[in-house]
């Protein structure tokens, strides 16, 4: 055995112990394997936020997406803050094990409707997007009641409006209250777009009802 043969399989072994869904990411030939593989780590990274909600209650967009790129951050994924592409974008996803390197970029909005929604598809889009990455996010941190009547509103917007070049109708995404759409870009292809719902609604308690209405 070569000394590059095991290197590889040492690496493997490490990841087998230590993040087992980095695997998948790894071994991913297409990027429909891929995005596969990286749903389920989103998945559990979405859940994250949702069960420590009522922790994260006081905390604007910036501070949902420190706690979901922490969530995210697993051997092999990078995840950053503000990278610059054409700007600052919220995060930048870069699976640094795979040939060829992967990234994802992702815009992140609390949820105030589908205009503010489309802003952020704006900035993704037409600004962050080079057209080299993968299917790209937008996040939408819903403190609402009813997430999944304000997405499928949200998706029926996208289908009427069809913003940024929109082709076609919305379709279902994999992850619960979640959508893909798919865009004209100027790169000259045509790229995918994961909307992805994340369910951080905390009802107000009367404490917090009563120093609202002394305010």
């Amino acid at each position: 055995m070569s000394n590059t043969e095991g290197t590889a399989l040492a690496l493997v072994e490490r990841l087998r112990l230590r993040a087992p869904e980095s695997l998948d990411l790894v071994a991913a030939e297409t990027e429909a394997e891929f995005d596969r593989a990286f749903d389920a780590i989103l998945e559990k990274a979405v859940i994250h936020l949702e069960t420590n909600k009522k922790n994260y209650k006081l905390l604007d967009e910036e501070g949902f997406s420190a706690a979901l790129a922490g969530a995210l951050s697993i051997p092999g994924l990078v995840v950053t803050q503000e990278k610059n592409s054409n700007g600052h974008v919220d995060l930048t996803i870069e699976a640094y094990l795979c040939v060829p390197a992967r990234r994802k970029l992702g815009e992140a909005k609390i949820y105030k409707g589908p205009k503010y929604h489309f802003s952020g598809l704006r900035q993704l889009l037409g600004r962050y997007t080079t057209g080299r990455e993968g299917r790209g996010l937008l996040i939408v941190y819903v403190q609402k009641k009813d997430i999944a009547g304000l997405i499928q509103r949200l998706r029926q917007s996208m289908d009427k409006d069809r913003p940024m070049n929109q082709k076609g109708k919305t379709e279902s995404h994999v992850l619960k209250w979640s959508f893909i759409s798919t865009h004209a870009h100027s790169c000259g292809e045509h790229l995918q777009i994961g909307h992805i719902g994340c369910n951080l609604y905390v009802p107000l308690t009367k404490q917090r009802q009563d120093r609202i209405q002394d305010s």
